[in-house]
């Protein structure tokens, strides 16, 4: 029982690494708009720091451009102001309380840039996914010691925990291949 709740967490770890990558992946610009683009944009209303998500919403009408409908007119310049001020080389045009974010064409060096960016947080996803096995081997260990489970059976989970760390490993470079594809596509 306890064997099967360990490699069930292990999953739900591995899984959530393969997550985070791939949210890291949607905030990085490839030459096509997209809504989480702009996610970690923060903006100063209201007396402080706020989600972009939480003062206006974020549309893409065409491939190249980002609409954000911002819903109350205070806070229209410190929308702008937060888009430029995110380092995402974005240059917003504010007509009204709709603020229009087109998205320029990549360059070849910052498409490569950009592959060496999506391959560093691949690599920390694949860190993470290795940690997860480390601590479950560890589990199984203490398992075994504690005398929960036999010698066969720790061999067998710890088989089982090496093919989970594979497969999620192989979800992540494949999903690293189709980023990099997605950003060298011109």
């Amino acid at each position: 029982m306890a064997q099967e709740e360990l490699l069930k967490d292990l999953r739900r770890r591995m899984d959530g690494a393969l997550e985070v990558l791939r949210k890291e992946f949607g905030g990085l610009r490839t030459g096509r708009a997209s809504t989480s683009l702009l996610e970690p944009v923060q903006v100063n209303a209201y007396g402080g720091m706020v989600p972009l998500n939480q003062v206006a919403s974020v549309n893409v009408p065409e491939p190249r451009m980002i609409s954000v409908q911002v819903w109350d007119r205070s806070v229209v310049k410190a929308v702008d102001k937060a888009i430029r001020e995110a380092g995402l080389g974005l240059n917003p045009q504010t007509e009204g309380q709709v603020i229009r974010v087109p998205i320029p064409e990549l360059n070849e060096e910052r498409r490569r840039e950009l592959t060496r960016v999506a391959a560093k947080y691949a690599e920390q996803a694949r860190v993470s996914v290795r940690n997860v096995r480390r601590d479950g081997i560890e589990a199984l260990r203490r398992l075994e010691k504690d005398g929960e489970i036999s010698q066969d059976e720790h061999r067998k989970l710890d088989r089982e925990v090496q093919q989970l760390t594979d497969d999620h490993i192989k979800r992540i470079d494949e999903t690293l291949a189709q980023k990099d594809k997605e950003i060298l596509q011109v």
